[in-house]
């Protein structure tokens, strides 16, 4: 499909940069394909659902992933170089994104303070793997040491990081290290609103996909066949692939909290959409045309014009639907992005999707 297919004019005022106070205060915008946008706040979502579906939350925890340090070849170091790092692919290898690129080479050594790397490999647009000198829990408290936490660029370019990042952009029940973008629908949930969960009879899963910093990148491509996901590591165990199965049998409904977690759902699911444990890479990408097998509804931010997550929206409730859900957004003040409101998207019927 036609890449600007997905654009749409945003103002910039828009964009949150703080969250909402407390987090379930924001303002949900429910839509549901073919009825009247519903205008309701977070702490509604209880309301809003039915006893006996079952909500999906995504569990990773974000790592201070940005690391900034210099480049220490012979004859020619001082080269500041920012890493972002965005797949782990052995106990002392990650996958990242340089800047600046282009004078890197493989072998290049780079120090951040005292941590130490070298450059593995070098792919396109950026992408290096590093090779630390150090694994396993060595390196993550290196990296904790050293690193900064990974703020989205649209926010990071307008605010430095502060000591309230480290707890805003963080669920209350992240517990799984990995991550080096929140998994931002969850920000809105507090003890209270899972408080309220629990006593409508809906129940809460976990899963795990380590969200990488690809989820940041823009769609360069004129076309989405042109478009390259990067993968992320995701884990759905047994025991919580069968409840959930047991969830729908019974006639509820799975609610993916957030894109991340609906992305690993539909990796793990089978064509008739009976869920499996899961363990290992996707880097599924869904568009318009795309036939949802594990997922009922979804919650989830508003999301970039030409992004790959608005793409997604698109292909869950249909693209017209969504626009004109943006555009009564955007009218009606909510807030964008990963500190911004929450919508609840309910699917477009089959007949609707091309």
């Amino acid at each position: 499909m036609r890449v600007d297919l997905f654009d749409f004019d945003l103002p910039e005022s828009c964009i949150a940069l703080r969250p909402a106070e407390p987090r379930d205060a924001g303002r949900l915008l429910v839509v549901r394909p073919g009825e009247t946008l519903a205008d309701r706040t977070v702490r509604d979502l209880p309301g809003a659902l039915q006893a006996g579906d079952a909500l999906v939350f995504n569990d990773t925890r974000v790592i201070p992933a940005r690391l900034n340090g210099v480049r220490t070849r012979p004859g020619a170091s001082g080269q500041r170089t920012e890493v972002m790092l965005h797949l782990r692919e052995a106990p002392s290898r990650w996958r990242a994104f340089a800047r600046p690129a282009k004078r890197l080479a493989r072998g290049d050594a780079l120090r951040f303070g005292d941590l130490g790397a070298t450059v593995a490999e070098k792919g396109e647009a950026g992408e290096i793997v590093l090779e630390f000198d150090r694994a396993g829990a060595a390196l993550d408290a290196a990296i904790a040491a050293e690193g900064a936490l990974p703020l989205p660029p649209y926010i990071a370019g307008k605010r430095a990081t502060d000591g309230r990042d480290a707890t805003d952009y963080q669920t209350i029940y992240a517990r799984n290290p990995g991550a080096v973008a929140a998994p931002t629908a969850g920000l809105h949930f507090s003890e209270d609103l899972l408080g309220a969960l629990d006593a409508a009879g809906l129940r809460r899963c976990h899963v795990t996909l380590h969200v990488g910093a690809g989820t940041f990148l823009p769609v360069k491509a004129d076309d989405t066949d042109g478009h390259r996901m990067h993968a992320e590591i995701g884990i759905l165990d047994a025991d919580t692939a069968a409840a959930l199965n047991a969830t729908r049998a019974a006639g509820g409904r799975i609610v993916a909290v957030g894109t991340t977690a609906l992305r690993l759902l539909e990796s793990a699911a089978a064509p008739d959409g009976t869920l499996s444990a899961f363990s290992g890479a996707t880097d599924i990408f869904i568009t318009p045309g795309y036939r949802f097998r594990a997922v009922d509804a979804l919650v989830t931010n508003f999301h970039l014009p030409r992004s790959t997550l608005f793409m997604l929206v698109s292909a869950f409730s249909g693209l017209e639907t969504m626009r004109a859900a943006y555009a009564h957004a955007i009218r009606t003040g909510y807030r964008f992005y990963s500190y911004g409101d929450a919508s609840l998207l309910f699917p477009a019927p089959r007949a609707d999707i091309p």
